[in-house]
């Protein structure tokens, strides 16, 4: 019996070699060695101090910088950890509101929010992007409308011409990859450091 088991036992066993640590460690290292910043997390440093990470979003509350989207992530409550609060771009909680288009909460946060928005940019029409929540809530981007429709808040927050911060959103812009997939984007991150550099 031990003659039938014994090449089960070392085929899983090798397997296990192979798949749980040869190649994985293979992977990482070649990821590393090709792509070093994606493979540590694509973090972005500021005077020598990691910020934030281009591919997870951050709260910017400050009328003087771009927000981006919505966030419905949560974490633990610290008065009581067995409720949960609001954590906007919570990475250790990724997740999306899962309430529904017949949702009454979601239309009036939608409704509160629009009407918020519009008070910034009366004449504009306001983006989807800056009112709706990502499937994620991580969401780094924003649409080249939606940076462009906070361009007066900024521009007025931070006493410079709203040509100068327009042309700076352009400049940020990152179109498709390959001219084909996905839709052009705004790292709101990035697009806040540059606003700090023209400012300085």
């Amino acid at each position: 019996m031990l003659k039938e088991i014994r090449p089960a036992i070392v085929f899983i066993v090798g397997l296990t070699i192979i798949t749980g640590l040869i190649y994985p460690l293979a992977m990482t290292g070649i990821a590393g060695a090709i792509f070093p910043s994606q493979a540590q997390g694509s973090l972005i440093e500021k005077d020598g101090k990691v910020i934030g990470s281009a591919l997870i979003g951050q709260s910017f509350t400050e009328a003087k910088y771009f927000h981006g989207r919505p966030s419905a992530t949560t974490g633990p409550d610290p008065k009581d950890p067995t409720k949960s609060v609001s954590a906007p771009y919570n990475a250790a909680n990724s997740g999306g509101s899962n309430l529904g288009p017949t949702s009454k909460a979601l239309a009036d946060r939608l409704k509160e929010d629009v009407a918020t928005l519009k008070q910034e940019n009366p004449s504009a029409a306001v983006p989807v992007d800056l009112v709706t929540t990502s499937a994620s809530g991580l969401d780094p981007d924003i649409s080249p409308a939606a940076a462009l429709f906070q361009v007066p808040r900024v521009a007025k927050a931070r006493s410079v011409p709203e040509s100068s911060v327009r042309a700076l959103v352009e400049s940020e812009t990152r179109g498709r990859w390959l001219d084909l997939l996905g839709e052009p984007r705004v790292n709101v991150l990035k697009l806040n450091l540059a606003l700090d550099a023209m400012k300085s």
